[in-house]
Parts: C-alpha cells; sequence; structure tokens
C-alpha cells in the first residue's frame, strides 16, 4: 500500500468534515514525503520509560530512525519499526546500513554525524549502496531535475533537509526578519547565558503581530508534522493562546537543558550536531554505544504498514514495549480504541507503552473503553517527571502506562 494511502487513512477519521477535511486532505499530501530526518522524542526518557533490558522485544514508529537505532543500545530481541511513510523506512534503512557497513566509528559519525562532508558521496556508493533494500536504494538514487541523487543530502547538512529540517531554516530566516536570532542562542556557554540570550533574541519574536498570526494558521505547523486533530488539541491547551504557548516550549529547549548535552538544541539553534563533543550527540550516535548497536542489527526489523495493521498479525503476550510517539493525537475514538484492543492483545505482563501528546492531557482517559483502560496503569507524577526530562521539549506530555498482571 502506498505511503499516500496510509496516511490518508490514519488522518481521515470521523472526525474529517468541514473545513478539517480540507485540512486533512492537505496534510496527507504533506505528510507523505520526508518529514524528520531525525527524531524529536528523546530514547534516553524511552529507554527509562519501557525500562528497556536485554531480550525485551520491542515495537516503535520509526520517524527519523533515532529511536529504533538507540533502543539496539539496550540489547532487545526484536526492534520492530513501522511507520506510514515509507521515507522515514529508508531513512532508517540508510542509518542501519551505515552502522553494517561503514568501517569505523569515526567514518560512521563522519557520514551520519557531521553529514557535511563530499566524501560521503563516495561513502554511499562504496559501502551503503549495495546494503539497501531495494525500495531504500531506489529512493535514495533517485535524481532531482539537476541530476543530483537524493543521497547528495549527506554531503550537504542532512538534518536540514526533510520538512522539518526546512521549517527550522525558515524559523531562522522568520526570526531575524522580525528582529531576533535564533542561531545566537547556540553561543551560549552556561544555562544562564542560555537563558539571557533567550530573552534577547527569540522571546521578543513571539510578540511580533506577525508571529502571532502565524502561530494561529494550522497549515503552517504541517511541516513539524502536526496534523489538524493536533493542533485542535494543542488550541484547547493553550486556551486560545498558542503564541504564549510555543514560547513556553521553545523556552524549554532553549533555557532547561545545558546546550552542550541537547541534541534537539543542537539542531534548533546551531543547524547541526556538535561531532567533537560526545554529550551534544543523540545516543545512537555516541561511541559508547557503537559497538552494541552494531552487534544487535539483525533485531531490527522495518514494517511499511499501520501499527493496527502490524499489531493485528501478532501473536498474543509477544511484545514487551511500544513506543508510540504523538501517533495518537492523530486518532479518532474508533481508531483509538482498536489500537489500544491490538496492544492489549499482543502486550506481555507487565509490557510497557509510552507516548508523547502535543496537549498535556492523556488521550486515553475518557476516551479508551472502560474494559481497555482497567488493563492498564500509569502514573501521572512520574509521567511528569518524564516529560520535564524530555530534552526535545515541544510536547505537551510524556505518558507511559503498564500493564496489569
Amino acid at each position: 500500500m502506498s505511503t499516500t494511502t496510509l496516511v490518508k487513512q490514519a488522518v481521515s477519521n470521523s472526525t474529517t468534515t468541514g473545513l478539517k477535511a480540507i485540512g486533512d486532505r492537505l496534510f496527507t499530501r504533506w505528510f507523505s514525503q520526508l518529514v524528520y530526518a531525525q527524531i524529536w522524542e528523546d530514547p534516553d526518557v524511552d529507554i527509562a520509560a519501557l525500562q528497556l533490558q536485554p531480550g525485551k522485544r520491542v515495537l516503535t514508529i520509526a520517524s527519523g530512525g533515532c529511536n529504533a537505532l538507540a533502543y539496539l543500545s539496550c540489547q532487545p530481541a526484536e526492534v520492530h519499526a513501522v511507520d506510514l511513510n515509507d521515507t522515514h523506512l529508508a531513512m532508517l534503512a540508510l542509518k542501519k546500513a551505515a552502522f553494517a557497513e561503514l568501517p569505523d566509528y569515526a567514518t560512521l559519525l563522519d557520514f551520519l554525524g557531521d553529514a557535511n562532508q563530499r566524501q560521503n558521496a563516495h561513502r554511499y556508493r562504496r559501502y551503503l549502496a549495495a546494503a539497501l533494500p531495494v525500495s531504500a536504494r531506489q529512493y535514495w538514487e533517485q535524481r532531482n531535475l539537476w541530476g543530483t541523487p537524493r543521497y547528495a543530502l549527506f554531503t550537504c547538512h542532512a538534518y536540514r533537509h526533510g520538512l522539518l529540517g526546512r521549517f527550522i531554516g525558515v524559523s531562522h530566516t522568520l526570526a531575524r526578519l522580525l528582529g531576533g536570532n535564533l542561531a545566537r542562542l547556540a553561543e551560549a556557554g552556561t544555562l544562564d547565558e542560555q537563558k539571557q540570550l533567550f530573552e534577547r533574541h527569540l522571546a521578543p519574536v513571539f510578540r511580533h503581530p506577525l508571529l502571532r498570526f502565524l502561530c494561529h494558521r494550522e497549515s503552517v505547523l504541517y511541516s513539524m508534522g502536526i496534523p489538524p486533530a493536533q493542533f485542535a488539541a494543542l488550541r484547547r491547551d493553550a486556551g486560545g493562546n498558542l503564541p504564549a504557548l510555543f514560547e513556553a516550549r521553545m523556552r524549554r529547549l532553549a533555557c532547561d537543558f545545558p546546550l552542550d548535552e541537547n541534541p534537539y538544541a543542537q539542531q534548533a539553534f546551531a543547524r547541526r550536531y556538535d561531532t567533537s563533543n560526545q554529550r551534544a550527540l543523540p545516543r545512537y550516535l555516541q561511541q559508547a554505544h557503537y559497538t552494541g548497536i552494531r552487534q544487535q542489527l539483525a533485531a531490527l526489523h522495518l514494517h511499511h504498514q499501520s501499527l493496527t495493521d502490524f499489531l493485528d498479525e501478532r501473536a498474543p503476550q509477544s511484545l514487551d514495549a511500544y513506543a508510540l510517539l504523538d501517533a495518537q493525537d492523530w486518532m479518532d475514538d474508533a481508531q483509538l480504541n482498536a489500537l489500544w484492543r491490538h496492544i492489549t492483545r499482543t502486550a506481555a505482563p507487565g509490557a510497557r507503552v509510552v507516548f508523547r501528546t502535543g496537549g498535556s492531557r492523556s488521550p486515553l482517559e475518557g476516551r479508551l473503553a472502560p474494559q481497555l483502560l482497567a488493563c492498564w496503569h500509569t502514573d501521572p507524577a512520574y509521567n511528569r517527571q518524564l516529560h520535564q526530562r524530555d530534552r526535545a521539549a515541544i510536547y505537551g506530555g510524556v505518558h507511559v502506562y503498564t500493564k496489569r498482571t
């Protein structure tokens, strides 16, 4: 089934009426291309939330692939990366091949960390092309109007591409036009300096009339992977004041975590990873995890289908951990209950589910059938702690549910 069809099925539901129907159709077209070259959910938080240990069987949404690779550092028996968007699976397939085929950690870091070296085109052709699945190789070797193959992204700041990468670039330009400067935040050396630079170079932008207008245009946020249903949840959480909500979340990203330990802030403000500092790299690119991930690559399996279709094929009690990212924010009640019927059937005793929400509230409370919800336990205080630790900082909540035994 095509990416467009899968995304359309996920986005279109009982709420697809009126103006939202137009938004859903536009989002389907927008989301059917590469959105995330890297993820924006912190795998360190997922690993803690899921209590990942050797031998666990994991289901995750692939997204940019960094999460699935990070989970391999915990020596799971299986990691199943599922995605509606085949471009995300092509990205993960390339990253997986880079671990398997590039000769050493330094070369891997050049290719996936720096992602901005001319030699990376040669590395793709010499080491990676033949190791890719057919569909992924076709994607990466497709050429644009100028004859440049897509794998050349890794010779020119790969993570500045994709819808989210371009959105960040446009945000930098817009901030400068409105009197701010996102790049200046990358100059901070301490948390105090981060806070000072935020107040000087970014906070005033959120008071500008043009930005306040744009914050209320849901189509502007499609490039962040925010569908109309999630935008509505954000509006409810903000009490109508979306500029204030977006400023608060950007303040968390800029001010709550040391810049030299936050790869998401590095990408948002410097538009690169600091490959000279191991602490600033995402978990899957840190040298301490390189050997462990490489040894576990056979446990990683890629699937181009919906979560419910994948789970429908699984045996009862055959999974221990589920990382759903923010997918449930797209769902109506029927889709949500169908997903959790499959999760409850396939979950082993004590299995754990972690997910993000655009708003602060869990979508399960008040929407999931009581007989399903009764099978699961959550701790709101622990969820708040996890949310405070999530360095990506763009979500309203992190939620963990544990299957009762």
